[in-house]
């Protein structure tokens, strides 16, 4: 039986004071604290999609397709969550960011390193991405593990062959055959599809901010936002839904 500490308070096992402290604006401007907590928010969410596709991957090479299903559907639904979180930063006007934006100094959303190793688990792997992580630093070590390592996709891609399936057309096109593997392919469908859909307001709400201002830490800001958004994890997927 799990043990229960005596005295164990929702504040002792949330971690709260250390959570809530977190929070340290660098200006006395009221929005700075949204912009903080919306950021420091995704990346708890980031945390978690990757502790989800983590366990997908591992019972993936199981072939345990039904409970990795379950990981990918959570997945998919935290990236909904994120991406009405932008609705919420938009309540900031230009005015109001551009108030505070100078505190950021070279800091960039561009930089984080979570973000990038969810990438690379799915399958977009672009090593040029391990060179805005310093090195010798945790987000570098893991950022290339994660490159090394088996994606989501080359995992599902295995799966298939292990399984007998000669491509993902043949699993689309005799589905109740491949039931387990169609029904996975629709989940990582899913996933790109959130994927697609969060890149696209992140795209709109930098735009209603700051408009075609370059960003933060020398990013292209939206300029370089619009150009991921025809970036796919699972772009094959896709393509064959024109040859069903």
């Amino acid at each position: 039986m799990t043990a229960h500490p005596a005295g164990m308070t929702y504040a002792d096992y949330l971690q709260l004071p250390a959570l809530l402290s977190a929070q340290q604006p660098k200006s006395d401007l009221h929005d700075e604290m949204l912009f903080i907590v919306i950021h420091q928010t995704k990346e708890l969410w980031l945390k978690q999609m990757l502790h989800e596709v983590d366990l997908a991957i591992r019972l993936v090479v199981s072939d345990d397709f039904a409970a990795a299903y379950k990981a990918l559907a959570r997945v998919s639904r935290i990236q909904s969550v994120m991406t009405l979180s932008w609705d919420v930063l938009a309540t900031m006007t230009p005015v109001d960011y551009s108030a505070f934006r100078h505190v950021l100094g070279t800091s960039s959303g561009f930089q984080s390193a979570q973000f990038r190793e969810l990438e690379f688990k799915f399958g977009i792997k672009d090593p040029r991405f391990l060179d805005y992580q310093e090195g010798g630093t945790e987000g570098r070590a893991r950022l290339q593990a994660a490159l090394d390592a088996p994606s989501l996709w080359e995992t599902a891609n295995a799966a298939r062959v292990r399984q007998g399936a000669a491509s993902w057309l043949e699993v689309y096109r005799d589905s109740e055959r491949w039931f387990g593997l169609y029904q996975l392919a629709e989940k990582l469908v899913d996933i790109d599809d959130a994927l697609s859909g969060w890149r696209h307001k992140h795209l709109l709400t930098v735009e209603r901010i700051i408009g075609m201002k370059p960003g933060t830490g020398g990013s292209a800001g939206a300029r370089y936002l619009a150009s991921t958004l025809e970036k796919r994890a699972f772009p094959e997927l896709w393509a064959i839904r024109t040859e069903l």
